[in-house]
C-alpha cells in the first residue's frame, strides 16, 4: 500500500461531528493539521496509540498543530468512545461513504473494510510534509510526527526570518 507522499496536495474533506461544528481541512487552513488514520474505535492497539497523542497532546499543540483522528467508526460510536478515554481531540467518522477520505490518502483496506494505520502532517498551506504507514498491529507512537512538526516549525521559522529580512531591504 502507499500512502499518499511528502509533497503532495492534500486531499479536502469534510466531516459532519455529533455535537459540534463539522470539521474540514480548509477550516484547518493556517496551522499544521495531524490526521492519524487508524483502523478502528475500541481495538487494543488503537487505543493505546490514541491514549498516547491525547498525553501528548500540549506538545503538538505547543508546535500549532491540530490533531484529528479518522476512522470508519460512526460519528457515536466515536462520541461514546472519546468521553470514554477522555480524548481531547476530535475524532472524525470515515463512515458514509465508507472510507472515501482513507481512499484519498491511500490508506484504505477494502479487503478488510477500515483504514491503514496511517499518519500525516500537513503544513498550514494544504501540502502534505510528512507521512507514515505503520503495520496496523503495531502503535507508531509520537516521536516520529513530534520530530516532523518541530523540523516544520523550524523551517516556518526561519522562512519568516527570510520574509522578514526581505521586507527590511
Amino acid at each position: 500500500m502507499a500512502v499518499l507522499s511528502p509533497n503532495t496536495p492534500a486531499p479536502d474533506f469534510v466531516f459532519p461531528r455529533a455535537i459540534a461544528p463539522q470539521i474540514s481541512l480548509q477550516s484547518l487552513r493556517g496551522k499544521p493539521a495531524v490526521p492519524v488514520l487508524y483502523p478502528a474505535d475500541w481495538s487494543p492497539v488503537c487505543g493505546d496509540q490514541l491514549a498516547l497523542y491525547n498525553e501528548v497532546l500540549p506538545e503538538f499543540e505547543n508546535l500549532g498543530a491540530q490533531l484529528i483522528g479518522i476512522s470508519v467508526d460512526g460519528i457515536f460510536c466515536h462520541q461514546a468512545y472519546a468521553q470514554q478515554r477522555k480524548l481531547r481531540f476530535p475524532l472524525l467518522a470515515d463512515f458514509e461513504p465508507k472510507g472515501a477520505v482513507a481512499r484519498a490518502y491511500g490508506a484504505y483496506r477494502a479487503s478488510d473494510g477500515y483504514s491503514e494505520r496511517a499518519i500525516f502532517i500537513i503544513d498550514p498551506q494544504g501540502i502534505i510534509r510528512w507521512s507514515y504507514l505503520s503495520p496496523v498491529d503495531v502503535n507508531p507512537g509520537a516521536d516520529g510526527i513530534l520530530a516532523a512538526l518541530e523540523k516544520l516549525s523550524d523551517e516556518a521559522t526561519a522562512h519568516g526570518h527570510l520574509e522578514n529580512a526581505d521586507h527590511a531591504k
